[in-house]
């Protein structure tokens, strides 16, 4: 399988990230090579690729900031030895100020760092069996929708949670983007109701491919994550999927098939600007019960 054109072989690497961040970047590593060897030119890991852990106190005793972040060199230099457009679903990254950012990279077959996506939207939340996560509090929350330019075509940049607000994935499928990027860390129990649905309806909307590659089971730190790495075309239709194992996943991409399903389901094209109108501070209806 090779590159070709608008058709190339993307991979999905699933994780289970623990504690030790160079025991998460060799196997990373492991699997970005067994990608490569089997095809793969766009190999995507998950969300948190370097480390998995609740600790605060853990977390910061671990990560590095960006410019010397021993993960980042390692992946990048494990880009430049398989040749693939490596896309590091996110590393966690020390900021200033006690803060981190919870970061997407996009490396070149040279090496080269070509993008970089801070998450935008947090992940703060309680859940009905009692899990309580707030992102909030130690990441930065992203600014700026990322696209990047592929031999292929453009990719559009998201992570995790992203994935349950349309209007990021319509401005970068507005602004070129004919594959979205959903690396994530899913909890089993939100990924078991949703994951498939999103992606699914993210990949439609659009008129777009989704790659999303994902960490899945039971987790050092007690967490357990859904698995599931999807690769879903333009149609919604799931080309290739894991289960909740560390493994790979490939499907062959053809970026002809977006503008083709695009033109058929002009959504995009057919989209419009609206105003909302505001409701009444006394409904009529409500004041008519009482009277």
């Amino acid at each position: 399988m090779t590159a070709t054109g608008r058709t190339f072989v993307a991979a999905c690497v699933q994780m289970r990230s623990g504690r030790t961040i160079s025991k998460n970047v060799d196997e990373a590593a492991r699997l970005v090579r067994e990608a490569a060897d089997a095809g793969a030119a766009y190999v995507q890991t998950p969300e948190m690729t370097n480390i998995l852990v609740r600790s605060r106190a853990e977390l910061f005793a671990a990560i590095m900031p960006e410019d010397v972040c021993p993960a980042l060199a390692a992946f990048q230099e494990l880009a430049r030895a398989t040749g693939v457009w490596l896309h590091i679903g996110s590393l966690a990254v020390r900021l200033e100020g006690e803060r981190a950012a919870n970061r997407s990279y996009v490396i070149d077959p040279q090496g080269e760092i070509v993008a970089r996506y801070d998450k935008i939207h947090m992940f703060d939340v309680d859940l009905p069996d009692g899990e309580t996560w707030r992102e909030s509090e130690t990441y930065r929350a992203g600014e700026q929708a990322v696209t990047v330019q592929l031999p292929w075509g453009r990719l559009g940049l998201t992570i995790c949670y992203d994935v349950r607000f349309p209007t990021l994935h319509r401005a970068l499928a507005e602004n070129g983007a004919e594959i979205l990027a959903s690396p994530a860390a899913f909890t089993k129990q939100t990924g078991a109701a949703h994951w498939h649905v999103l992606l699914r309806a993210r990949a439609v909307e659009t008129g777009s491919f989704v790659v999303a590659a994902a960490q899945g089971g039971a987790h050092e730190d007690g967490r357990e994550t859904y698995g599931h790495s999807l690769i879903v075309d333009p149609w919604g239709r799931v080309l290739a999927e894991a289960d909740d194992a560390p493994g790979v996943i490939l499907a062959e991409i053809d970026l002809a098939k977006s503008p083709e399903i695009r033109r058929r389901i002009p959504a995009l094209e057919n989209g419009r600007r609206f105003g909302v109108q505001p409701l009444p501070s006394e409904p009529t209806a409500l004041r008519d019960v009482g009277a």
